[in-house]
């Protein structure tokens, strides 16, 4: 948890209320909280979000936690689109 004195249950919630929140969001497909809460990355589902629209999605997740949450500090928020192709040779 953090270094001040935040006890488990408190640190805890607040990585979940963090991932609910981000994962609240129309074309989220998963996220994660990590280093002890000072980054959310955000997994968006690339058919659903485009290239423009995960500039918006990240200036709403941000202001989504600023409005509903207490933290120290600030809290990194990163959106990630990502499409994969794999083919083989034979």
């Amino acid at each position: 948890p953090g270094a001040r004195r935040e006890t488990l249950e408190t640190y805890t919630n607040r990585l979940k209320q963090l991932e609910d929140i981000s994962n609240s969001f129309k074309g989220v497909d998963k996220s994660f909280a990590i280093q002890a809460g000072r980054e959310v990355r955000v997994m968006v589902i690339p058919d659903k979000v485009t290239d423009d629209e995960m500039v918006l999605l990240a200036r709403d997740i941000s202001k989504q936690i600023e409005d509903e949450l207490k933290y120290p500090g600030q809290i990194k928020v990163n959106v990630i689109r990502e499409s994969r192709v794999t083919d083989y040779a034979k």
